[in-house]
């Protein structure tokens, strides 16, 4: 990228780059993809470092798999670089590169059913506080609180695991990704109406297969 620096006056390599990649970063998402578009070689860089951590955690939840997760995020980005051209700029690039993620996850899931560390307890004060995401484990607990959490956690795995494929994406979309309604609508390709009766049923499902493990 082009940068104002005089020619008699020039910046280390190092700094001009670390520059030029702050003013990437400040840019949103439609900034940085026309960035790209532009021909800026550093663009598609920024929006791999902005999205690569969520979407990992993302489809790692759903599956479960943590290296097949790292391989999904990959291929994400692939289809991400090849198609960026014909994304229309006047949708959200979160909701179209989820739904990449999405579509990537589903896929899996005929042979995946792990899901994300999540403590229950907050669960029901979360569906009721709006789009916040569940609460993750405080690392900041003392240690028996930490072991008491971890051990639910993996109970809290095989539940969420249990879940209807159909049903699981919005749950975690919803309470893990803290996706609006109409954006887990574009991204799973269903109504408001179905994504709200399946989140729903999830969430009762959850409950019900939750309940006893921690009684």
């Amino acid at each position: 990228m082009a940068l104002s620096v005089a020619q008699h006056q020039p910046q280390p390599v190092g700094s001009a780059r670390a520059n030029g990649r702050r003013t990437l970063h400040e840019l949103d998402d439609a900034g940085v993809v026309q960035r790209h578009l532009d021909g800026d070689a550093q663009a598609f860089g920024a929006l791999v470092d902005r999205y690569q951590p969520r979407l990992l955690n993302f489809i790692n939840r759903i599956i479960g798999d943590r290296e097949r997760a790292e391989d999904l995020v990959q291929e994400v980005f692939i289809r991400v670089f090849r198609h960026l051209h014909r994304f229309d700029q006047s949708k959200k690039f979160s909701t179209w590169i989820y739904t990449i993620a999405s579509n990537l996850a589903k896929n899996e899931l005929r042979n995946r059913s792990r899901n994300p560390l999540v403590q229950f307890p907050t669960a029901r004060k979360s569906w009721e506080a709006g789009p916040r995401p569940l609460q993750f484990e405080d690392s900041s607990a003392r240690p028996d609180d930490l072991y008491r959490a971890r051990h639910l956690a993996d109970s809290v795995q095989q539940c969420v695991g249990r879940l209807p494929e159909h049903h699981r994406d919005v749950f975690v979309l919803r309470e893990l990704e803290g996706k609006s309604y109409q954006e887990i609508a574009q991204i799973t390709g269903c109504n408001l109406g179905t994504v709200k009766s399946r989140l729903n049923r999830a969430r009762n499902n959850f409950a019900q297969l939750i309940g006893p493990l921690i009684d």
